[in-house]
């Protein structure tokens, strides 16, 4: 019996049963397809680490290492199972030249690495160890994912020859936020460059399971151990960078999968409203012979789990084939996860949450079943619905609109209740459409590189210690030829040093320090300011985190010998160096400079590229970039992948706003067909009563626009906010292209809206008013 009834109805009511399957298909397809992702991107990265055999701890350092300290160290060390020096031969990225180019534009630490003895191997992309030939050289798949490099091309190091036999990922340095990147080449090729470039050892571990990362670290240092570079990396943080970029496109995805759901279930709800409206006749005859409310339920409960049953699993089957743009990225860069069970399964369950969810919704929708009157169903075949004219709002005052325009108006004034669910759709769908393009604008504008710890200027030189010896006399031959230079506006000079900092215990911890006058190239602060006075200081937003620091707490720090007092004084976002940064402005006589950074604008702003070249030439040791470089090389591949999420964002608003004001007017139409039979009696023609429905639908499409673009212009950013300083990057504000917010997407949303009440109120035109006027 339920399966001819289901059958008859579906056929009965085929836009609206196409309408709610739509809508479960789309949220049960976005859930499935962020499950997937999650647990595939999870899959590949453990994947990639178990196989890479990856380092638990290291610390990178330039300089001699003691080998006889270190495997004293880790002899007596429990926790210590494995360990290894692996060297790094720094290249300057000029004198990489692949093909016909060179990576002199490259803000990446370019070295060459032979495959690690015991573990932190090089990996192909199929997954195994590499083991090159002599002549064979292989590339870090950044290259080619940037377009760099392809297999079979020829890169020259200082004159020697390499082939190009392949693509390499690196569990350490894999991803676009770190800076530096490995080239492997065989142990005999190593030697013949070796001349060429700055060694750096890369001190590494592996650790024994449960072990606390801090712990060791301060065992490290307190050991006297080399530690002349940047701060040690941790597995913790390893698995973090990998996940970054995609996890970002990932949360960006949950985000809008969570308001489409959120809008589903509202259009859910207009759905069995239309439902129960043009039933409600039958309805009330079934409870008049005495059929039970439950019984009525599981007439309607069977017809809803039949249409949610085959949309979750059309979104399910849908999420698939929608993986494979997604999973590109992750795929190229840490292969598959092993098994596509598992995201195969989470997707699956994501598709079966949805159906549950649904169904349990339903039920409680159907509840009002309990409230119609067999008596009043029969005889009016409609619900009586008591409405509160606006007594100020009345036709015979109107001066200013049309007939049909103010009928309109008054109409939503009345039924404030039945439109606010209308607006709140409206309002999520531009939500939904304007918050992942600000998200995606904003770290595309050029000013977003205040948040990645650096000034806006026109370019970077970076002189650094494992490029060149003398960091400081170099920076300063670089200073004499700017202030040379006619056409350069201004420049600042930012050194970096790694410094000792003494926790409350007393225990040492290594924090790397940017000196220099940073109100010539302000970043942007989350709280205070740039240090000015010599005892002040400011921190990164990570390191304030992981030093549980605010503004006007005091860090001790050892300089040049001696303890140094300073207070913080401001917190600001870094993506730098693991993003754990600091800023001072005291002088130091001693200690080694690991980098020098000159900030550079030029008064003729079209000369920019022109000047980048001449540098190029004169200071080859030094790294030279402009700002549009440095943000496209960092940021690029989160860049792509949060557009990705952009167009599936504007698609999905277009795909709700018509689905979601077609059933709208479907539901209107039903509940009002007595007073459009009322209006027909008395003049109004079918074409005045549907300009009634545009005008209503139009009201709530501008309350709904404007208060959605302004929630996603506030509440949207610190959704922002919240999924990109997972990095580092949290004192940033959107930058709103005007053209999209303010003009396409209210103009695509209206278009939408416009097209679906004319599709809604098609059937006002085949109403008979015989057929609706009742005697009361």
């Amino acid at each position: 019996m339920y399966l001819k009834l289901i059958k008859n109805d579906l056929r009965k009511s085929k836009l609206i049963t196409g309408t709610i399957m739509a809508f479960i298909l789309v949220a049960a397809m976005l859930t499935s397809l962020a499950a997937s992702l999650t647990v595939n991107l999870s899959g590949a990265i453990d994947n990639m680490l178990l196989s890479a055999k990856a380092l638990h701890f290291m610390q990178m350092h330039t300089g001699n290492v003691d080998m006889d300290q270190l495997r004293r160290f880790a002899d007596t060390n429990g926790s210590v199972e494995e360990y290894q020096v692996q060297e790094f031969l720094n290249i300057e990225g000029a004198e990489i030249v692949i093909g016909n180019d060179s990576l002199a534009g490259s803000i990446q630490d370019n070295g060459l690495s032979v495959q690690g003895k015991k573990f932190d191997y090089l990996l192909d992309l199929n997954g195994g160890v590499i083991h090159p030939a002599d002549g064979e050289i292989y590339v870090p798949v950044y290259y080619r994912q940037e377009g760099n490099a392809a297999l079979g091309d020829t890169l020259t190091i200082h004159g020697i020859s390499f082939h190009v036999a392949g693509f390499l990922r690196d569990s350490t340095m894999n991803a676009a936020l770190v800076s530096s990147k490995r080239f492997l080449v065989s142990q005999t090729d190593f030697e013949r460059v070796r001349e060429f470039g700055q060694l750096e050892h890369l001190i590494e571990f592996r650790l024994s399971e449960g072990v606390n990362y801090p712990a060791f670290e301060t065992a490290y240092l307190d050991a006297g151990l080399p530690a002349n570079g940047p701060p040690a990396i941790t597995y913790n943080q390893v698995k973090m960078i990998n996940g970054i970029t995609d996890g970002i496109m990932i949360a960006v995805l949950v985000l809008i999968g969570m308001l489409v759901i959120l809008v589903a279930f509202l259009c859910i709800r207009f759905t069995l409203l239309a439902t129960v409206e043009e039933d409600y006749k039958e309805i009330g005859v079934l409870k008049a012979i005495g059929m039970r409310v439950t019984q009525i339920k599981k007439l309607y409960l069977a017809k809803y789990g039949v249409i949610a049953g085959v949309a979750c699993m059309l979104g399910f089957l849908a999420s698939l084939p929608l993986q494979i743009p997604f999973m590109h990225n992750i795929r190229l860069y840490m292969g598959d996860s092993g098994s596509r069970f598992p995201g195969l399964l989470s997707g699956l369950a994501g598709a079966v949450l949805i159906f549950a969810v649904v169904m349990l919704y339903v039920n409680g929708v159907l509840r009002r079943f309990r409230n119609i009157s067999p008596a009043q169903a029969v005889r009016f075949g409609a619900s009586r619905e008591s409405s509160k004219p606006g007594r100020s709002f009345r036709l015979s005052h109107n001066r200013l609109f049309t007939r049909n325009i103010f009928l309109g108006i008054k109409d939503v004034l009345s039924r404030k209740k039945l439109y606010v669910t209308m607006t709140m759709v409206i309002v999520i769908s531009s939500f939904i459409m304007i918050v992942p393009y600000n998200i995606s604008n904003t770290i595309s504008a050029p000013g977003f590189i205040t948040n990645m710890g650096m000034g806006i200027s026109d370019l970077n030189i970076g002189v650094l210690r494992t490029q060149v010896e003398d960091v400081p006399g170099k920076a300063a031959e670089v200073a004499a030829r700017l202030a040379e230079d006619k056409n350069v506006e201004k420049y600042a000079m930012f050194t970096s040093r790694m410094l000792e900092r003494r926790t409350d215990d007393g225990t040492p911890e290594k924090l790397r320090v940017t000196f220099g006058d940073y109100s010539a190239f302000p970043v942007t602060y989350s709280k205070g300011r740039a240090p000015q006075a010599e005892a002040e200081i400011a921190v990164s937003v990570l390191n304030a985190e992981d030093l549980e620091m605010n503004v006007g707490d005091e860090i001790v720090v050892i300089a040049d010998g001696t303890e140094k007092h300073l207070k913080v004084c401001g917190i600001y976002s870094d993506v730098t160096n693991g993003g754990r940064t600091a800023q001072a402005n005291f002088k130091m006589n001693h200690g080694e400079i690991l980098s020098a950074s000159i900030a550079v604008t030029f008064r003729d702003r079209q000369s920019v590229q022109a000047a980048i070249s001449l540098y190029r030439e004169q200071f080859p040791f030094a790294k030279i970039t402009g700002i549009d470089e440095t943000i496209g090389q960092m940021l690029g591949p989160m860049r792509k992948a949060i557009q990705k999420a952009s167009i599936v964002a504007t698609l999905a608003t277009a795909l709700l706003t018509l689905l979601v004001t077609t059933l709208f007017m479907k539901l209107l139409v039903a509940k009002d067909r007595y007073s459009i039979a009322i209006l027909k009696s008395i003049g109004f023609t079918s074409r005045d009563i549907r300009r009634q429905y545009l005008t209503r639908s139009v009201t709530v499409l501008g309350m709904g626009v404007i208060t959605g673009t302004l929630l996603a212009n506030t509440l949207g950013e610190l959704a922002g906010v919240a999924i990109v300083s997972s990095f580092g990057a949290s004192a940033f504000h959107f930058e709103v292209n005007p053209w999209f917010v303010y003009l396409f997407s209210p103009l695509l949303i209206t278009g939408c809206v416009v097209a679906a009440t004319r599709l809604g109120s098609s059937g006002i035109q085949a109403l008979q008013i015989s057929g609706h006027i009742k005697e009361d």
